[in-house]
């Protein structure tokens, strides 16, 4: 297999930062009342800013393709081809704008490409690393010499008032359950794309793919974040959309129960990793992990310390808490700011982290600065 590089990222965020305090003048208030849980999920988070690809009236401003298409556009403005040069698309998504066709079609329709391969992979967080892996083996195999790879998501319009109040009504509910909630406050909206090419960059640092090791636990758990069913039941099996909205089983939500449980899997993936050696702890220079919490952070580094696996604070890198959560987007986001801080040097190498709470995912991937 070929050596592969990521040469360009790009980022989209469709509106200025959203302030705590003005969040439910974007997503609204559920019965026109303020949430009773917000101000402990924001400590639990610690996110100052998000961003939403609504307005104030909670109208879209972009769909989620439109963003990505944005994202992959901001990548070949900083990189060294043209459009015309991607031959191979993947594009990851928890939720495409919908249901059919997929996201990926959606996505080169917005960027007007000739003919290409697409692929599309649609999961939670983690499916941006599925959707990496994708392209790094068509470019790795020579079936494509560059690939597109983008993350999208646009989870605030699923936060609207609308998506919940026939719930309430039909249940004689005044407030929506904690694990209802908390996602309302947590996730954002936006994009990121990366280009990988089977050649370095000729004038500026390029990001070799080392290795990408994936992991589902879907044999261990039921599933953690989910949307479309109420109480096992999908959302096409009750009569008609309106029994579905009612039933609650259209909105996201997460069991923290399951959840607490996945964070020790995510770390014995992580610490199997080592005893492979894979990852040499001293040999890591940045980390850019994905977690959807500062309190997640918390959790994970006590266990890391604990197993004596814990990578150096100081070279933990990640933008959660200007940037928000932007689940799938989120790695393409983070490296695209790591890439142009001026902070990477040739011979760096960056883990890269994205868990999944889904159904329990794990994703981790090596890059070396060349």
């Amino acid at each position: 297999m070929k050596e592969v590089f990521i040469n360009a990222l790009g980022a989209f965020l469709p509106s200025n930062p959203v302030k705590n305090t003005d969040i439910e003048n974007y997503i609204g208030k559920i019965n026109n009342q303020r949430s009773r849980n917000k101000a402990i999920i924001l400590k639990r988070n610690k996110i100052k800013n998000r961003y939403y690809a609504l307005d104030k009236n909670g109208n879209p401003q972009y769909s989620s393709a439109e963003m990505a298409a944005n994202a992959v556009k901001h990548a070949l403005q900083k990189s060294e081809i043209n459009m015309k040069d991607i031959s191979y698309l993947a594009a990851s998504s928890t939720l495409g704008d919908v249901l059919v066709p997929g996201h990926a079609s959606n996505i080169h329709g917005a960027l007007k490409l000739a003919p290409i391969e697409i692929a599309n992979f649609q999961s939670v967080c983690a499916s941006s690393i599925m959707a990496l892996k994708s392209a790094w083996l068509q470019v790795g195999s020579s079936e494509h010499n560059c690939a597109a790879v983008t993350g999208s998501e646009f989870a605030s319009r699923y936060f609207r008032p609308g998506f919940y109040e026939p719930y309430l009504t039909e249940t004689k509910q005044q407030t929506l359950p904690f694990e209802a909630d908390f996602l309302r406050f947590t996730l954002s909206d936006g994009a990121g794309a990366a280009l990988l090419e089977n050649k370095p960059n000729e004038r500026q640092l390029s990001l070799k793919i080392k290795w990408i090791d994936i992991r589902s636990y879907a044999d261990r758990f039921d599933a953690c974040m989910s949307a479309g069913e109420a109480n096992g039941k999908p959302w096409g099996n009750f009569n008609n959309p309106i029994e579905a909205t009612q039933s609650g089983a259209l909105f996201l939500k997460q069991d923290f129960k399951i959840l607490n449980n996945m964070i020790k899997i995510w770390v014995a993936h992580y610490l199997d990793l080592i005893d492979q050696r894979k990852i040499e702890i001293d040999k890591i220079d940045h980390l850019c992990s994905h977690y959807s919490s500062h309190s997640l952070r918390e959790e994970a580094i006590t266990l890391l310390d604990k197993a004596g696996a814990l990578i150096d604070e100081q070279k933990w890198f990640t933008n959660l808490y200007e940037k928000g959560n932007t689940g799938t987007a989120s790695i393409f986001i983070m490296l695209e700011e790591l890439f142009y801080s001026g902070k990477l040097e040739r011979g760096q190498n960056i883990l890269c982290h994205v868990p999944e709470s889904g159904r329990c995912v794990n994703g981790l991937m090596m890059l070396e600065v060349i």
